[in-house]
């Protein structure tokens, strides 16, 4: 069952589907997962493909679009802010905590890609989250260090000319999560296998939503680039931790964040590795996102 909710955040609501198991099938409250999708993705891609298993299950879902983005509010348009994607986080566990029928006590999250370091972002001082599941997690501001051609700091420098050209003009710039077609790929040379299963799940008919418009605004590029998902991890995030990977490693990272963050969390308890899926297979094909939820939901089974 499918409910739409709305997610107070200050100023500003959150658009939220909560999934909920078969009413038949409860007896004592339900236990529940936030999920944490990855960045550009809205709520009914990867989050909802995930959630709706989770219900399916037995677990209560919520996924939700991010502030500033998909139907959610909060203006500039576009924001990627690694901070806000953690207060999102606890907010949508704020809405959760007060659903009739769900355990409060027995609440966990999902983090999936740059959502799986967000999760463990929040995890690590929200400890109402009892129990942190991951998929082919990754830190957004290790990927965006490494992604600078010269190096992080002429990045910074670079984007704090561009902003104040930005309040001199009253132009916020966005730019691109991904080449908008297939063929602006091939042209651009970007033909790893990684980038075209990537482009063709967010812009295709296998995974487009009219939301998830493909553009960040720049300036939040700063923030990712002074971001560390992983940060006091090994210090202050008590929770049992769920790892699951994509055996092909591939150019994303996350294969690499992932077995970083299971060496550095203190409650290590599952890594699980797909055997033959990509990162982004492990979006949306059947086989590897059943597999995951499976394991999944004996994690949240066992730990919350």
């Amino acid at each position: 069952m499918l409910r739409h909710i709305t997610i107070p955040r200050g100023p500003i609501d959150l658009a939220g589907d909560l999934y909920l198991p078969d009413t038949s099938d409860r007896g004592r409250p339900l236990r529940a997962v936030v999920l944490a999708t990855p960045g550009s993705s809205v709520k009914e891609q990867i989050g909802a493909n995930y959630a709706s298993r989770l219900a399916e299950k037995g677990i209560a879902a919520l996924t939700f679009d991010p502030a500033h983005q998909g139907a959610s509010g909060g203006l500039p348009r576009d924001l990627e802010d690694p901070y806000r994607r953690g207060e999102d986080i606890s907010c949508a566990i704020d809405a959760l905590e007060v659903v009739p029928g769900v355990d409060s006590d027995r609440i966990g999250v999902l983090g999936i890609c740059a959502g799986g370091g967000y999760a463990v972002h929040t995890a690590r001082t929200d400890h109402r989250i009892k129990a942190v599941g991951t998929v082919v997690p990754s830190d957004l501001g290790e990927a965006f260090r490494g992604l600078q051609p010269d190096g992080p700091v002429a990045a910074l420098d670079a984007l704090a000319t561009a902003r104040t050209r930005e309040n001199r003009t009253g132009d916020l710039a966005r730019v691109r999560w991904l080449p908008d077609t297939t063929e602006e790929a091939a042209a651009a040379r970007m033909t790893d296998l990684d980038t075209t299963q990537a482009v063709t799940y967010y812009r295709t008919e296998r995974g487009r939503h009219e939301r998830s418009t493909n553009r960040r605004l720049a300036r939040g590029d700063a923030l990712a680039l002074g971001f560390d998902a992983y940060h006091l991890v090994d210090r202050l995030m008590t929770q049992p931790l769920q790892v699951i990977l994509a055996g092909r490693v591939g150019t994303t990272g996350a294969y690499e964040s992932g077995m970083r963050l299971w060496k550095l969390a203190p409650r290590p308890v599952d890594l699980m590795v797909v055997d033959g899926a990509g990162h982004y297979e492990m979006y949306d094909v059947p086989e590897y996102v059943d597999a995951a939820v499976d394991r999944l939901a004996s994690f949240y089974e066992d730990h919350l």
